[in-house]
């Protein structure tokens, strides 16, 4: 069902409230919070408080430290004041259940003997800063406690591991490059769905990606300056999504706006320029939902593109690897330190599927570098581009000066695309040309003619 909306002053206060949780949950920092707790009742008699107001906001918990005493139980008012569902437990355990926009619950904890944390358990929500810190006054903070109270410690590093010898299995299929077809008309009506999925990418490695339509990346859609998209997007998944797409201007507040499971939104707007756009979640932490698979691409046709033999869609993205079947690493992303540089959502995927191609036929390949945070160097080793075409302009064209281009450069979010021929029949590997991810996933190849591909796909 489409989320309903009510009172004039709504669009006002989610906005507001949807600036803030966007700038925190993208760089993933908290807000400072006053660390003096808000008491409503005296504590015991080696100090610290019994009852205490707490409010959970986007993205962040509101006091961010409170004392109490040793061996006593707490009551704890939590409200929830954010425009996204929070909840407030200790340890990850012990504590609400998950609230609404607006609602307020009380809860008993503890008793505490040593210092411990609390935090909202939705997926990178702690990470970006929703915790708050339990000092034990009158007690031994080392000595470990009950009732939810154990003493914290930093988890030990039990991601998933990419195994750089390892091959796809046999039923392992990659994902097609070609540019699809665009629809026909001017109004393309378009149904998605935000999913949480098992995905393999990379041999031997799963994680519970966050996606668009089960796919990481989402889908391609191709259209023309003028074309409207209407997109539907029902929340099939267990917690708050949104989504963005460059190529459009619309209000951030409305068609941006996070929707619940089971929640549906319109998206509509007309392609008024021409590119290669991203399009990602926006739900904060935007840094968590893009890295972990929310993102994908829209292309937009130039006017007057001439006719080629084939065209492709690469998107370059990092990979921030979790434990085994589980969310990608936020405190990772936040770092900025990715276990790997992907081509279309698999490591070295098209290493293990050489792209198959002619010499001599002109080709087209879109780039977009959807990120999170790595640049691109898109280079293909061999040829030369003859056009370059990026973020809405031409940079190069044939003519006369036999101008060539041997990269197209890209920060995140950015796009555009190449054109090129081969010359002879061989591999031709494709890169990104800051060479310390090349060694991390960033290599595909077109197979150009009858050649021999065994020692990439070892058959």
């Amino acid at each position: 069902m489409e989320e309903q909306r009510s009172g004039d002053g709504w669009w006002v206060v989610t906005f507001v409230i949807g600036v803030l949780a966007l700038i925190l949950g993208a760089v993933g920092i908290a807000l400072a919070a006053d660390s003096t707790p808000n008491a409503a009742a005296g504590g015991g008699a080696g100090g610290g408080e019994t009852e205490f107001d707490v409010t959970l906001a986007d993205i962040s918990i509101t006091p961010s430290s409170i004392e109490v005493p040793a061996g006593q139980q707490i009551t704890v008012h939590v409200t929830n004041e954010g425009a996204l569902d929070h909840d407030f437990k200790v340890n990850g355990s012990t504590g609400t259940a998950m609230l609404k926009a607006g609602e307020t619950t009380d809860v008993v904890i503890g008793p505490f003997d040593a210092d411990t944390a609390a935090w909202c358990t939705v997926a990178g929500h702690k990470e970006a800063g929703m915790m708050l810190m339990i000092h034990v006054v009158g007690g031994d903070a080392g000595a470990g406690g009950s009732g939810g109270g154990t003493a914290t410690t930093a988890p030990a590093d039990d991601s998933a591991t990419i195994d750089a010898t390892a091959m796809p299995g046999a039923d392992w299929v990659a994902r097609d490059p070609l540019l699809p077809p665009k629809q026909s008309g001017t109004v393309h009506e378009i149904a998605m769905a935000a999913t949480e999925d098992l995905i393999e990418v990379a041999p031997g490695v799963t994680q519970l990606m966050w996606t668009f339509d089960h796919q990481v990346p989402g889908p391609v859609l191709h259209g023309e300056i003028g074309d409207t998209f209407r997109i539907t997007l029902t929340n099939e998944g267990t917690m708050g999504h949104s989504i963005d797409f460059h190529a459009s201007k619309v209000a951030w507040s409305d068609e941006m706006r996070t929707i619940q499971p089971g929640e549906s939104l319109v998206y509509e707007f007309t392609a008024d320029y021409a590119g290669a756009y991203m399009y990602h979640c926006g739900t904060a932490p935007a840094l968590h939902h893009i890295g972990n698979g929310m993102y994908g691409a829209i292309i937009i046709d130039p006017p007057n593109l001439e006719p080629v033999e084939q065209e492709f869609v690469v998107i370059q993205s990092e990979l921030y690897l979790g434990p085994e079947a589980q969310p990608g690493n936020l405190t990772k992303m936040m770092n900025e330190d990715w276990d790997a540089v992907m081509f279309n959502g698999y490591v070295n995927q098209y290493k293990f599927a050489p792209i198959a191609v002619e010499k001599d036929q002109r080709y087209r390949l879109w780039v977009v570098d959807d990120g999170p945070s790595e640049n691109s160097a898109f280079h293909i080793v061999g040829t030369v581009f003859d056009t370059v075409f990026e973020e809405g302009s031409y940079l190069l064209q044939p003519d006369d000066t036999h101008g060539g281009s041997q990269v197209l450069d890209l920060q995140p979010a950015q796009g555009g695309f190449v054109e090129f021929t081969f010359a002879e029949d061989g591999l031709y590997p494709f890169v990104t040309h800051k060479f310390a991810n090349v060694g991390k996933g960033a290599l595909g190849f077109f197979a150009v003619g009858d050649v021999d591909t065994s020692a990439l796909t070892g058959h």
